[in-house]
């Protein structure tokens, strides 16, 4: 094996298990970030075995190398560029059937290609069997059989392609097909070197785009994949090999080329698959539910209810622990410093202001952690998939392609991705329309609120009144986009095409790895913009024209507040800390608890002696129940955060129409939260 660092790009379908193969050989060992010029989200791993270094790169899932949308793009572009040592091409071999058009795109790109067959524990399962003698014979190319979820043959897999990278075919290919039924002049060479051999009139048109390739660009490599490519009439190479073709294309070639392809793999499976007929009757009777076009939809609503009844019941259980150890740290820390003599002044800004707005968000952890947890659970069980499917009809009726709901979705755990998300959607006005109504999903960040609010406010409902917000927000969202459908009259319908994966059992490793990455991104924020946000909410409401004043009645935050309590009046927030409160949540919406925890003088507000207090001092300004839930709405429909804010920016490229979006969702919140108080104060 040559000594420089081998780089392997990891490629497959959707649901796959790909990234779950990824992960199993990086672990923590990766980063994150985009692709250049694009949004697609790039993986980056590193490995070693046997003592030397790999870099492993998971590539956007993808079902062709056809640069229909900007993951097949992506995927392309690196694959076909020198950066790609090794492809690692990972097939879900309980479906090996679709998963097979991929490899076999990949295979005539003239690389090194490795075929993973991954979850291989499924296919036992199901008591098929895949004849790993046949397989490569037919496909020329290596295939390891793996489990990503159970971690089994993954040194072999590594092994082979450290053994493979000098090689385009690996295998001797055998066919059973008699060379001299052709006509073509090199048919028995094609049997011979090319897993994929199409027809007589194919292969000539093939032979014709090679020789005039050839002869107008000398340097080009692989020119039998190029031919095909642009025998399918695919622009890009067309543009990028502007060669006149137009008496050998006399017709378009793509659908005769996939359905040869498809032949193909007929072949295959009926020579290499056994008992693959056999009904996966568990995962059918599962469906019948899930994805009933009556029941599937409140069967999810039950499914996140009780994901909220583990939230808040576990969550609060160890919540508990962490006010303990708040109170602890704020009672040596205060000891500590009056010890050594600081000043008031110093004392309140580490304990009034840092401890008190960072500690009290830090006390929400376990909350977001059994929250994520739970999405990562029904993620990688594959039931995040038919909730995309069941929603497909209602997002059609409201003028959106099913697909929308995907970022939606992703919109529940962190508005940031959802956006991005939205590049699924080649239509550039379902793209906007997505982009608007995600930010109504209730975000994580703003569970802190609906947490310590609906625990001053709502007793043993608090888990009934915040689940509420996120039936709340995706009804809003719904309206927002069956109006947008009203006003635009040039609707084109676009149904959704999404692979429905088999249930498996969640894998610890992935679970572990989606989990600690937002815990990470959440303790970071803790540490970075709550800081800032805390220390500076904390200098507002202790400084005013006067300088340094103990009254925050006299401060520049009061002042502040107390200019907008008119607008926030009709709501039923109109009190000046609740303004502010609202304002500093536009830089993370957690914020708008450590700001309570500063604005009105309480520390460790989130333990039970902090929230008596706040509960009381609420009280006796006239703030109830239905305060408390109007409060709730609006944060759960207002400005999303500043970084979700960026992004809108950063996939639209308008200020403009980023800055539309932002007034479209403050008026929204304001007319939601007024409605709400107004019929709150009748009922409470």
């Amino acid at each position: 094996m040559s000594t420089k660092e081998l780089t392997i790009g990891f490629v497959g379908n959707p649901n796959c298990g790909k990234t779950t193969l990824f992960n199993a050989y990086t672990g923590a060992n990766l980063k994150v970030a985009n692709w250049p010029g694009v949004t697609v989200e790039k993986k980056e791993g590193a490995m070693r075995f046997h003592d030397e270094s790999y870099r492993l790169v998971d590539l956007p899932g993808t079902y062709s190398l056809t640069s229909y949308t900007m993951e097949e793009t992506v995927a392309r572009q690196y694959i076909l560029s020198d950066d790609v040592d090794v492809i690692v091409d990972v097939a879900d071999a309980s479906a090996l059937e679709r998963n097979l058009y991929l490899t076999l795109q990949l295979i005539e790109l003239g690389k090194p290609v490795v075929l993973a067959l991954n979850m291989m524990d499924i296919v036992q399962e199901r008591g098929m069997e895949i004849d790993l003698h046949r397989l490569p014979e037919m496909l020329g190319i290596p295939c390891v059989p793996v489990s990503a979820r159970k971690r089994t043959g993954l040194e072999i897999l590594i092994h082979t392609v450290a053994h493979h990278q000098d090689k385009s075919q690996g295998e001797k290919i055998i066919h059973h097909h008699d060379p001299e039924s052709s006509r073509h002049k090199d048919a028995e060479e094609h049997h011979r070197h090319y897993a994929m051999v199409y027809s007589d009139e194919i292969e000539d048109k093939i032979d014709e785009i090679e020789e005039r390739l050839k002869k107008g660009y000398p340097e080009l490599e692989n020119l039998r994949w190029h031919a095909i490519k642009i025998l399918e009439n695919d622009q890009e190479l067309k543009k990028q090999y502007p060669l006149d073709f137009s008496d050998i294309l006399s017709q378009d070639y793509e659908k005769e080329i996939i359905n040869q392809k498809f032949e193909f793999i007929e072949e295959v499976i009926a020579e290499c698959v056994v008992n693959r007929t056999r009904k996966t009757e568990a995962t059918d009777r599962t469906d019948r539910l899930f994805t009933h076009p009556v029941l599937g939809l409140p069967v999810f609503l039950l499914i996140m209810a009780f994901v909220f009844f583990l939230t808040f019941t576990v969550g609060d259980w160890l919540k508990g622990y962490f006010e303990i150890a708040l109170e602890f740290l704020t009672k040596i820390t205060v000891d500590g410093l009056l010890a050594l003599g600081v000043g008031d002044l110093f004392v309140s800004l580490i304990t009034d202001g840092i401890l008190a707005g960072v500690g009290g968000i830090l006390t929400f952890l376990p909350n977001i952690f059994i929250l994520f947890l739970a999405l990562a659970f029904l993620e990688d069980s594959g039931y995040m998939a038919r909730v995309a499917y069941v929603m497909d009809g209602i997002m059609g009726r409201i003028g959106l392609s099913g697909r929308a709901f995907l970022p939606m979705l992703l919109g529940f755990g962190c508005t940031v991705p959802a956006v991005m998300a939205s590049r699924v959607l080649e239509n550039p006005k379902d793209r906007m329309k997505t982009i608007l109504i995600t930010p109504f999903m209730s975000c994580s960040a703003r569970l802190p609120i609906y947490v310590m609010f609906s625990g001053l406010f709502f007793g043993d409902k608090a888990m009934i009144a915040a689940f509420s917000m996120y039936v709340l927000g995706l009804a809003v969202a719904i309206c927002s986009a069956f109006v947008m459908k009203l006003l635009d009259k040039d609707r084109e319908s676009n149904m959704l095409l999404i692979e429905l994966p088999e249930y498996k059992t969640p894998n610890a490793h992935t679970i572990y790895i989606y989990v600690s990455e937002k815990v990470k991104d959440y303790l970071s924020k803790a540490g970075t913009t709550i800081f800032l946000a805390s220390v500076f909410m904390w200098v507002v409401m202790n400084v005013g024209p006067g300088g340094f004043t103990k009254d925050m009645d006299q401060s520049f935050g009061a002042a502040i507040g107390k200019v907008l309590v008119p607008v926030f009046a009709p709501i039923g927030l109109g009190y000046w800390q609740i303004v502010l409160a609202l304002i500093s949540g536009i830089a993370a919406k957690e914020v708008v608890v450590s700001s309570c925890s500063v604005l009105f003088g309480i520390g460790n507000v989130t333990t039970k002696a902090g929230m008596g207090q706040l509960s009381a001092l609420l009280g006796s300004m006239g703030f109830g129940p239905a305060n408390a839930y109007a409060l709730m709405v609006f944060c759960l429909l207002y400005v999303p955060c500043m970084a979700a804010v960026a992004t809108i920016k950063r996939e639209t490229g308008s200020w403009k129409w980023t800055g539309a979006m932002a007034a479209f969702q403050l008026l929204t919140a304001w007319v939601m939260a007024f409605l709400v108080f107004r019929i709150g104060t009748m009922l409470f």
